[in-house]
């Protein structure tokens, strides 16, 4: 089978993304009775099977039911992590408890997708798959070894799940997840393509910038969590909102390549560093609604944040079908601009820390 074109590759990500976003909840809802840390092996050897099956798939179907399978391992193991992780940091280090488990995946874009670009292209697309496989068959033997047992923590049914969920705090604060994620999501689906056209960079170059950009991110998880521990969760995520809605990448695809790579670079890292320290925000501001419920509403984000990669997935393909690469970041900056103004209409949902 050979490499996907650039619409076919959104496709796969629009799947994931809507399988992921469906499944959190669901999922978390499930297992809310197994131990967390029997949970957290289960999604891992889950997801080493399916990245096993995306290598050997034979077809572009085999290839979609694999990304099914990731989504779904995904979506058990992200929230279980962030509700284990608020569990074990507690109230006044609730932050940057969870601002650790979002840099274990901001790593993951510092060291996977740039040696996954140079896997790829030395070896083909079937080796970042078993690359993938190994390292979380190695993750898996550290989380049976090196974890502790932790009970579960929420004893509410379906119906105080739910109540949750339709809270207008709630619902407010998945609608900013949303709608930050589909601005990211527009133009990072399609990030080789806008820089191969806008500025003329190629596969080895894109391994630094999204190497650049994986660094970058990493610092915003972390800054992320400490902003909202030391000045409150919406501070923190009113900021974040402010630089993502920047239309610096936009502004650099009206120029001649040379300059756009002189305007772009640098805007990558700053957009890199806001966009996730917003989401390490968005999670406390989620957990900060109902401790308790902490894994619930943490899977809702989830959920959120793949309804969002897969709106900007989908919508980044028309725009190139249709409009061109060169629209991407100001459609994405539109959806920045809108999540904005979502928190901003919003309200509080948490108070400053001191």
């Amino acid at each position: 089978m050979s490499p996907c074109p650039p619409p076919a590759t959104g496709h796969l990500v629009t799947a994931f993304s809507l399988a992921y976003a469906i499944g959190a909840p669901t999922i978390a809802m499930l297992t809310a009775g197994l131990e967390r840390r029997r949970l957290l092996a289960i999604a891992i050897a889950g997801f080493s099977i399916a990245n096993l099956l995306a290598a050997l798939a034979p077809s572009y179907a085999e290839l979609l039911i694999a990304r099914l399978l990731l989504a779904l391992s995904a979506a058990s193991f992200m929230p279980a992590a962030g509700g284990y992780a608020a569990a074990l940091g507690g109230p006044e280090r609730r932050g940057r408890a969870l601002s650790m488990v979002t840099n274990g995946l901001t790593l993951a874009i510092i060291a996977g997708v740039p040696l996954g670009v140079l896997v790829g292209e030395s070896f083909g697309w079937r080796a970042t798959f078993l690359s993938v496989a190994g390292l979380a068959t190695l993750s898996l033997l550290g989380t049976l070894v090196g974890m502790p047992s932790q009970p579960p923590v929420s004893t509410a049914g379906l119906g105080g799940r739910w109540a949750l969920a339709k809270r207008p705090d709630m619902m407010a604060i998945l609608a900013t997840s949303v709608l930050t994620v589909s601005a990211t999501f527009t133009l990072y689906t399609y990030l080789g393509v806008f820089l191969a056209d806008v500025a003329g960079i190629r596969p080895q170059g894109l391994a630094l910038v999204l190497f650049g950009f994986g660094v970058a991110s990493a610092a915003g998880t972390r800054l992320g969590g400490t902003a909202a521990d030391h000045w409150g969760a919406d501070n923190a995520v009113i900021v974040g909102g402010g630089l993502t809605a920047y239309p610096v990448l936009s502004l650099g695809a009206a120029l001649e390549p040379a300059r756009a790579m002189l305007v772009i670079l640098p805007a990558i890292p700053l957009w890199g560093l806001a966009s996730w320290g917003l989401m390490t925000a968005q999670q406390a501001r989620l957990v900060a609604l109902s401790p308790a419920l902490a894994a619930v509403s943490l899977s809702l984000n989830s959920s959120a944040i793949y309804l969002g990669s897969a709106t900007g997935a989908a919508i980044g393909a028309l725009v190139i079908a249709h409009g061109g690469v060169d629209w991407l970041g100001w459609v994405a900056a539109a959806f920045g601009v809108a999540a904005l103004l979502s928190v901003l209409a919003s309200g509080r949902a948490s108070p400053p820390r001191g």
